[in-house]
């Protein structure tokens, strides 16, 4: 593994892309909490509308995707987000790397103006959930159309370079960003506002009287990550990305 740098300077904004509700805050909710208290300016862009996010075969997916869209917005606000919270609705499992998609994403990064774009790592191995997967491909792609001006010039929209893209759950990181205790407690605290998630993803039945103690686990498991992450660069706590800036 290459050498592994600790922390950017702050940017002046930073959007970070996400294949669900919640992906952002597992992926890199402390960096973005860190910086928006730092004075940064964060904007989400989910691809998907999260509706198969339940193992309740009766629920009402209209009713899921409505509420995912008010937990993503909570989320975003705990983090200290002040920017856009935009969504693309992509059916959830069927998300594509198309061109439709990608203008979609270009468009976005054009009209924000990043100075950093975070989203999933396309290439981490034996990655099972396809919507990651081209979640991760339309970020890398779509920081490409949206730099340079041929791409998609009906949008009418001065083409954008970010300084950076920051790509999480690498299997080869070399960036680490340092967080302390505040970070960490905002991107609980984002994590814990997808309510609709509590069991199907983070595994913590509330209505069970076990529920409390698994919620203490979660967080715990939460805490040990970054734990792990932090220990790449020698400090407490981090979360960790494969770091692109000659974009």
């Amino acid at each position: 593994m290459s050498a592994v740098v600790l922390d950017r300077p702050t940017p002046a904004s930073a959007l970070a892309i996400g294949a669900h509700p919640d992906d952002i805050e597992f992926g890199c909710g402390a960096t973005l909490a860190k910086w928006a208290a730092a004075g940064c300016v964060v904007h989400h862009l989910v691809c998907t509308d999260g509706s198969k996010g339940t193992w309740d075969p009766d629920q009402d997916l209209a009713d899921l995707v409505a509420q995912r869209q008010v937990e993503q917005r909570a989320a975003a606000a705990a983090l200290g987000g002040t920017g856009e919270v935009a969504f693309l609705g992509w059916p959830d499992g069927e998300l594509d790397s198309g061109l439709r998609q990608r203008w979609q994403v270009a468009y976005w990064i054009r009209r924000l103006r990043p100075t950093v774009v975070l989203g999933h790592d396309p290439w981490k191995r034996y990655r099972l959930h396809p919507d990651h997967r081209h979640a991760g491909f339309l970020t890398v792609d779509g920081v490409v159309a949206a730099r340079d001006p041929h791409f998609f010039p009906e949008q009418q929209i001065a083409h954008h370079r970010p300084e950076a893209l920051l790509l999480f759950e690498a299997d080869e990181p070399d960036h680490v960003e340092q967080v302390d205790e505040a970070a960490v407690a905002r991107k609980l605290s984002a994590l814990e506002a997808h309510r609709s998630q509590l069991l199907s993803t983070m595994f913590v039945d509330l209505d069970s009287p076990e529920g409390e103690a698994q919620l203490d686990g979660f967080r715990a498991r939460v805490r040990e990550r970054l734990v792990e992450h932090g220990q790449l660069a020698g400090v407490p706590w981090g979360e960790a990305f494969k770091a692109m800036t000659e974009l």
